[in-house]
């Protein structure tokens, strides 16, 4: 498929585009697209809604962007990746506060390939600015990540002060050990492929927490995996020098989990 990226409807050139290639502020959120079709597309639209509101005290025109993503996936079937960013042409990057026009970008792109290999993660004490939100400002998140991979390692498990884990660069990590589902509750991003899993774990009664996750425990859980909007899960081979069997029944319960939600028409 051919790539797309629109502005509020519209084709995008450089002009278009200068503002967010060079004023790094604004927001998106990435999906998984199958004929049309996203699973969790409500979350999308509220974290797009919610960070919208948060960084530039606006209410985001829902229905415009709905129909602006809905033109970018016109004619195409099959899977793709569909990223949606907010952000303003009309900002006064001195005067912060004024009420400024917002821009919709629309990207749509040939979807990311599935089942990576087990990864082996290095631990850093980093947190991403405002980890809540899933914000343009992702230097940090990639440069940890590249440092990772200069030790030998493929990717990077970020900490918060105290040791606690977060989340990993672009993705959330859960641990398994034999019996529940832990999820750690430092400072991170909620993604949208965690609280699905988090809904279907919940729906089939598997036990689950969300509570604080120390980087000296980790060697006790039974599995460790990843998880974001390109896979449900994956498993990670390592932190540091804690290593992890791969769990296949772990892994085929989290694809039953995704399964259990339905595709939404965009």
């Amino acid at each position: 498929m051919t790539p797309r990226v629109q502005l509020n409807g519209r084709p995008a050139g450089v002009d278009d585009l200068r503002t967010l290639a060079l004023l790094n502020y604004g927001h998106f959120t990435s999906m998984q697209v199958l004929d049309g079709a996203v699973r969790g597309l409500d979350l999308h639209l509220r974290r797009l809604q919610a960070a919208t509101q948060e960084l530039f005290a606006s209410p985001l025109d829902i229905d415009a962007t709905r129909g602006w993503m809905r033109e970018a996936l016109d004619g195409v079937d099959g899977q793709a990746s569909l990223r949606v960013t907010v952000f303003s042409r009309a900002l006064d990057r001195d005067r912060l506060l004024e009420p400024a026009a917002l821009d919709v970008l629309v990207s749509l792109a040939p979807a990311r390939p599935m089942n990576p290999s087990p990864l082996r993660v290095r631990s850093v004490r980093y947190q991403r600015e405002a980890p809540h939100i899933k914000h343009v400002g992702t230097f940090g998140l990639f440069h940890q990540k590249r440092l990772a991979q200069a030790a030998g390692y493929d990717d990077a498990l970020f900490l918060d002060a105290s040791f606690a884990i977060a989340e990993g660069s672009i993705w959330n990590v859960g641990f398994f050990d034999g019996t529940e589902v832990v999820w750690p509750d430092a400072p991170a991003l909620r993604g949208v492929s965690m609280q699905l899993l988090q809904q279907g774990l919940s729906r089939r009664g598997v036990p689950m927490q969300v509570r604080r996750v120390d980087l000296a425990e980790v060697a006790r859980f039974r599995a460790a995996f990843f998880t974001n909007t390109s896979h449900t899960a994956v498993p990670l081979a390592s932190i540091d020098s804690a290593a992890f069997g791969t769990d296949t029944d772990l892994l085929a319960l989290l694809d039953g989990c995704m399964s259990m939600h339905p595709w939404e028409r965009v």
